[in-house]
């Protein structure tokens, strides 16, 4: 059996993380990683355009079959909400024009995925991408992160083959 690439994506307007790891069985391995950080000077719909062209960029290089976007808390300030969303909507539109499924996560359940509590906070995340994908050492905060969504995925994806193979 092939191995299988996932996209994660932690979306933000000034920093959107990116991990692709390889799944075949339960075996889960780094691949790459990275952050799309377009400029702050730029026009808000140059920067959006950025993300999507960035994001378009890696689906070509790195061809995984399937995307794992983190999904926004609310915020108090609705305009950064609002424009995290278009971050986000990026995130989502250009693997899904690719033809990708998109698959989206609470902040939340990747963590409860990779650490085991959804309260744990960003240094312990990076903590257990690093010992789960040695390959990913160093990661920034938005790349762990990234990657973090992938192996969240992996593992739903892992839970939904075991329990359709069960009921067939």
């Amino acid at each position: 059996m092939a191995a299988l690439r996932i996209l994660g994506l932690d979306p933000g307007l000034r920093r959107t993380g990116w991990g692709v790891i390889a799944v075949q069985g339960a075996r889960i391995s780094h691949v790459a990683h990275g952050v799309i950080a377009p400029s702050d000077k730029l026009p808000f719909a140059d920067r959006l355009l950025t993300l999507f062209e960035e994001i378009t960029a890696l689906v070509a290089a790195h061809a995984p079959a399937e995307a794992a976007v983190e999904e926004t808390f609310m915020n108090n300030n609705a305009a950064s909400a609002l424009k995290l969303g278009h971050a986000r909507a990026m995130a989502m539109v250009a693997p899904a024009r690719a033809g990708l499924p998109v698959a989206e996560y609470a902040a939340t359940v990747v963590k409860k995925a990779v650490v085991g509590t959804g309260a744990a906070d960003k240094d312990q995340v990076a903590f257990m991408i690093a010992r789960l994908l040695p390959g990913a050492g160093g990661a920034t905060a938005d790349a762990a992160d990234a990657l973090a969504v992938a192996v969240a995925h992996a593992h739903a994806r892992n839970a939904r083959d075991l329990s359709a193979r069960r009921v067939a």
